[in-house]
């Protein structure tokens, strides 16, 4: 089937909606291939590039407002090896994780480990969420703050189960563009490509006193621990502005810049707002429409980041996205294993909302003209 030729007019100025990697502002591109090219190719261990680090990680904490107590720790790898890491150092017996996802379901299978009890496993169908509960020996409680995959999002507030029970968050999607209160968790980690508008490559978290504490007494206690997902190291290795092997120095450059135009122009209050303008306009244009109608039934459950949006039979939401595409306006697919009649689209900080409502006129174009 061809392509509906879509009006230059009702054109978004940026078609990227991709869920990750996320777009990257332009600013930031030719930033990097002024300036940031000047890094490039240089000693991740001399000060130009300890001195980035420590600027990020100084940024990150001003913008997710750190308690006292808490730092910011950065390792090679994304969240994957962030999940892997956690298994080897954070996880002292057991786990429960909450599974409403992809990305929820790959932490609990990386928990299933020899050395810890099988982890406590709390699943919910996709396009709903679970709560943690306290139980006796579970010593971490983890999900995701966002779940990228089917739109979900959850409320972060701290499990109270035994003592030393660590709180520990996937925020990779939610980063950045959902505002909590970070005393809620121990442990909030995530990679920048989503909305902190960068590049993949490393993994950042946020941990209080009690994880540290607990990363410390793993490592000491003789279990094995590959060097490369030592969070002992991770944590070692960022109180000197730097990671065990060289970073990925233009993800560290772009992000750079895009906290610095967050916290510019208002911080994590800001972006959240700005966030839920774009997603807002897609909730609001779904459920008033004959054919389509938000994947999140629960309202209190969709992400202001993430928007899944299923459509009837009447419509063929893949041709609708191969339409967009060729177009320009790329990457709103659903995810690929949900197998669902949908268009998933992110509504990263990166992003304009007056572009999303720009994709919204473009839809139904479309729409209107596939039949």
């Amino acid at each position: 089937m061809a392509h509906v030729l879509l009006p230059r007019e009702i054109l978004p100025a940026d078609g990227r909606f991709g869920c990750g990697p996320s777009k990257i502002a332009p600013a930031h591109l030719q930033a990097l291939a002024g300036p940031g090219s000047a890094l490039l190719g240089t000693s991740h261990r001399q000060a130009p590039v300890k001195d980035l680090v420590g600027q990020v990680r100084a940024e990150l904490s001003q913008l997710f407002r750190l308690p006292h107590g808490y730092e910011v720790i950065l390792g090679n790898g994304g969240s994957t090896a962030f999940w892997d890491a956690a298994a080897f150092g954070l996880i002292e017996k057991r786990s429960q994780n909450l599974v409403f996802g992809e990305f929820g379901g790959k932490f609990a299978a990386a928990a299933k480990t020899p050395w810890l009890e099988a982890p406590d496993v709390r699943k919910a169908d996709p396009g709903t969420s679970t709560v943690a509960e306290a139980v006796e020996g579970v010593d971490v409680y983890a999900w995701p703050h966002n779940e990228t995959s089917t739109g979900v999002s959850t409320p972060i507030t701290r499990v109270n189960g035994d003592e030393g029970a660590l709180t520990v968050i996937d925020a990779t999607s939610a980063a950045g563009g959902i505002d909590f209160s970070v005393h809620q968790a121990d442990v909030y980690y995530f990679a920048p490509q989503k909305n902190l508008g960068s590049d993949g490559g490393l993994w950042f978290a946020l941990v209080s006193p009690a994880a540290i504490e607990r990363i410390e007494r793993i490592a000491a206690s003789g279990r094995y621990i590959p060097e490369f997902l030592s969070l002992k190291n991770a944590l070692d290795n960022s109180r000197l502005n730097q990671t065990l092997n060289t970073p990925a120095l233009a993800t560290l450059f772009l992000l750079d810049k895009q906290l610095d135009w967050i916290l510019s122009s208002g911080g994590l209050q800001w972006a959240d707002a700005r966030t839920r303008e774009s997603s807002r306009a897609l909730y609001e244009w779904a459920e008033a429409s004959e054919f389509a109608t938000p994947f999140v039934a629960d309202a209190a459950d969709r992400s202001p980041v993430v928007v899944t949006i299923d459509f009837d039979a009447s419509v063929d939401a893949a041709a609708v996205a191969k339409s967009l595409r060729a177009n320009g306006i790329v990457d709103t697919e659903p995810y690929r294993k949900l197998g669902r009649n949908q268009l998933r689209i992110a509504t990263f900080v990166s992003i304009d909302p007056d572009d999303v409502r720009q994709l919204i006129r473009c839809i139904d174009y479309t729409l209107e003209r596939l039949g």
